[in-house]
């Protein structure tokens, strides 16, 4: 567990700064197993997570929503037989955010 998992998501606004490359490259380090894919422009934290079938699969998305929704800040979920692929990004500023290193250390820790 990092010292990110201890910390609660800021509330996202649109004048919010994104993360630098500096605090890029020392977040990555907190979540190594995550990968920074870029889409249309916008920079996003990806994790393929694997299970045995589909039931632990949608029950490990649902940890991710619960998890989400009680912080507020909501990825993209996809969720297929034995594979759960989880994409943070902060929409409001059309990049990553400390907030999505926070998530994805918490997602880690489920």
């Amino acid at each position: 567990m990092t010292e990110l998992t201890q910390e609660r998501c800021d509330a996202c606004r649109a004048d919010a700064p994104r993360v630098t490359g500096e605090q890029l490259e020392s977040l990555r380090r907190q979540i190594p197993a995550w990968s920074v894919e870029t889409r249309d422009g916008i920079a996003q934290l990806e994790r393929r997570f694997e299970f045995p079938d589909f039931a632990q699969a949608l029950a490990f998305t649902n940890k991710v929503g619960a998890l989400a929704e009680a912080e507020g800040h909501h990825p993209k979920l996809t969720t297929e037989w034995g594979v759960v692929v989880v994409t943070w990004w902060s929409h409001k500023i059309r990049g990553l955010h400390r907030n999505d290193f926070v998530m994805a250390a918490k997602t880690d820790a489920l």
